[in-house]
């Protein structure tokens, strides 16, 4: 039975593998072996890049998730905060039932027929009667406020309950698609390791960065963010030692007293959209269909941005991939 196309991630492991059998089977047979190039770093890079790409958008819901996480239990500890005040009204409230059924037993309430015996008056009866009603409004007043106070904390208990047991699901899950990312960054960095060893990889910054100076509050997030050049890419990292994608445009803007959210789709939601002909340096510059990375123009063509995992933070064109949209943080 023919054998079916090998899967393209194999390629290399495969040449290596095929260029290995020939050396053998030349050796046996006393006969000269072809000679078969290692896969060159073009090659490698390109693998990389295919394999980071299918990687990065994981990376990217990984810190969406977390941010959702950070947000849950802020709201977690803000109702639990609600809890036990809302104990105590409770228990004030029925202290005060309490309170009444003992006025009531000590011969404090009074029936309507021993109202209507013990009356000497028609107006001292109305009088009475209109005292019982008082009473009788009073205690329900306080049933209902009790009744209200405690569905209001079951309902509480049932919310907090409910959310921690999905703050635990999702915990687990971040701990199996961490281990997942890992590696994944480890098997890539391996091939880097290979394709950079020769020396291959050129400058960091191949033009000047920003190439002018943008004024005001763009200018000190356009400064910040190439002074980060060199650093490495760590993922779900925002500085200062360390950054991914998202993370440096984080960085950079809080730089200009804006908040951006750790994830390049949410950053895309929260930023004015922009033309490519109206783009100035400090703008963000989206890539990919489901915008999973995120770079900063920094004027002339030219981008920063935390490209993967082993290659630091670095300038590239701003057309080498494929462009989803652009955004300007702030008020513009």
């Amino acid at each position: 039975m023919p054998a079916g196309p090998r899967p393209r991630s194999f390629r290399c492991t495969t040449a290596l593998a095929a260029t290995a059998a020939v050396l053998v089977g030349a050796a046996v047979l006393g006969v000269p072996a072809p000679a078969y190039a290692e896969p060159s770093v073009t090659d490698l890079e390109r693998q990389i890049d295919r394999d980071w790409h299918r990687l990065e958008p994981l990376i990217e819901r990984h810190n969406a998730v977390r941010q959702d996480l950070a947000d849950r239990r802020r709201e977690a500890a803000a109702l639990a905060a609600r809890i036990d005040p809302l104990q105590r009204q409770v228990d004030a409230a029925m202290k005060q039932v309490s309170d009444l059924a003992v006025r009531a037993y000590k011969g404090e309430s009074f029936s309507a027929l021993n109202l209507m015996l013990s009356g000497r008056t028609p107006g001292e009866l109305v009088g009475r009667i209109e005292l019982m009603d008082r009473f009788a409004h009073r205690r329900q007043e306080d049933v209902r406020a009790v009744r209200d106070l405690r569905d209001e904390l079951a309902a509480g208990k049932t919310r907090l309950d409910r959310m921690i047991v999905q703050l635990t699901r999702a915990e687990r899950g971040l701990a199996a698609s961490r281990r997942q990312i890992d590696a994944e960054i480890d098997r890539l960095q391996k091939l880097r390791l290979r394709a950079y060893d020769s020396g291959a990889g050129g400058p960091l910054r191949p033009a000047p960065c920003p190439v002018t100076y943008p004024g005001g509050t763009a200018g000190d997030v356009v400064r910040f963010a190439c002074a980060q050049i060199g650093k490495p890419y760590v993922w779900g990292a925002e500085g200062p030692k360390a950054y991914d994608c998202s993370g440096l445009m984080l960085a950079a803007w809080a730089k200009g007293g804006v908040a951006l959210p750790h994830n390049a789709a949410r950053q895309r939601k929260v930023t004015t959209p922009v033309s490519r002909a109206d783009l100035r340096p400090g703008d963000l510059v989206f890539y990919y269909r489901d915008v999973h990375h995120v770079g900063m123009y920094v004027g002339d063509g030219w981008v920063v941005h935390a490209a993967r995992s082993g290659v630091p933070v670095r300038m590239k064109r701003l057309g080498d991939a494929p462009i989803h949209s652009f955004g300007r943080p702030g008020k513009g």
